[in-house]
């Protein structure tokens, strides 16, 4: 139980400063998602944003780009209410969170993460 202390402590920690560059906000983000599930959920709903938009250009049909935001934070805030149990850090870095669900996806299929 301490390691998780340990991790609350330094998720505070970074909730409370401001991140000047992704490249700060990263580990942040990562420690965010350190469950499995909730991770891959994550992947589940981008995934699922890429199909739809692809299905979108292919059929030009605009109307399917309403459901994107629907899929993409949909799967997220499931994993993160229920898995994670912590507030996504897209009410306070919009930005940096959305660049954070692409570079985590991409390293997943890198190997750089676990899947």
């Amino acid at each position: 139980m301490p390691a998780m202390e340990k991790l609350t402590d330094t998720q505070e920690q970074h909730a409370s400063r401001e991140f000047h560059s992704f490249a700060e906000f990263y580990p942040f983000y990562l420690s965010e998602h350190s469950n499995d599930t909730s991770r891959r959920l994550h992947y589940c709903g981008s995934l699922l944003v890429l199909l739809l938009l692809v299905w979108a250009i292919v059929t030009a049909n605009g109307w399917l780009l309403l459901a994107i935001p629907l899929a993409g934070y949909g799967f997220a805030w499931v994993g993160h209410f229920f898995f994670e149990k912590n507030r996504p850090a897209t009410f306070k870095y919009p930005l940096y969170s959305f660049m954070g669900d692409w570079v985590m996806l991409r390293d997943a299929f890198t190997g750089r993460i676990r899947f």
